[in-house]
C-alpha cells in the first residue's frame, strides 16, 4: 500500500517514509529556549543565518514565529507579531526560494500577512479555533 502524500508546492510530504525537520526561527526577544533572534541583533541577518544552518543541516521547513510561549511571557499584539515575523519571512523567500515556510501563529491576521509575504503552511497550535473571527485570505483556508 502506497504511503499518503501532501503536496505543498514543489515539495511533497510522504508520510510514513521518513521523519521531517522543522527549524524554528524565534523572532522574539524571550524565546523559552533562548535564541531569540531579535535580541541578538540583526534579525534579518540573524534568521538567514540561523535559517542556512538549520537546511545545511536537514531542515525540510523553516518555521518563523513572533511571540513567545515562555511561562510568564507577555502576549504580542498581531501589528507587533507582524513587525518581527513578515520582514524576516520575505527574506527567508528571497534567500532560499524553494524551501517550505510555516508562519507560528494563531492570530488570522498575522497567518493571512505571513501568506502574502510568502510563507506556505500555517503552524496554528489551535486549529484556527483561537481567533474564530477572521479568515486567512478572506475565507481560503
Amino acid at each position: 500500500m502506497k504511503s499518503p502524500a501532501l503536496q505543498i508546492g514543489s515539495f511533497t510530504f510522504q508520510w510514513g517514509s521518513r521523519t521531517y525537520v522543522m527549524g524554528i526561527l524565534n523572532v522574539t526577544p524571550d524565546s523559552f529556549s533562548g535564541d531569540g533572534i531579535i535580541a541578538k541583533g540583526d534579525a534579518l541577518e540573524l534568521a538567514v543565518k540561523q535559517a542556512r544552518e538549520f537546511l545545511a543541516n536537514g531542515a525540510d521547513i523553516l518555521d518563523v514565529g513572533g511571540e513567545s510561549t515562555r511561562p510568564g511571557s507577555a502576549p504580542v499584539n498581531a501589528e507587533e507579531e507582524m513587525e518581527r515575523v513578515i520582514p524576516v519571512i520575505e527574506e527567508l523567500r528571497k534567500n532560499f526560494p524553494q524551501v517550505l515556510i510555516s508562519i507560528d501563529t494563531y492570530k488570522a491576521k498575522v497567518a493571512d500577512a505571513a501568506i502574502r509575504a510568502g510563507a506556505d503552511i500555517v503552524n496554528d497550535v489551535w486549529g484556527f479555533r483561537a481567533d474564530p473571527g477572521d479568515c486567512i485570505g478572506g475565507g481560503e483556508i
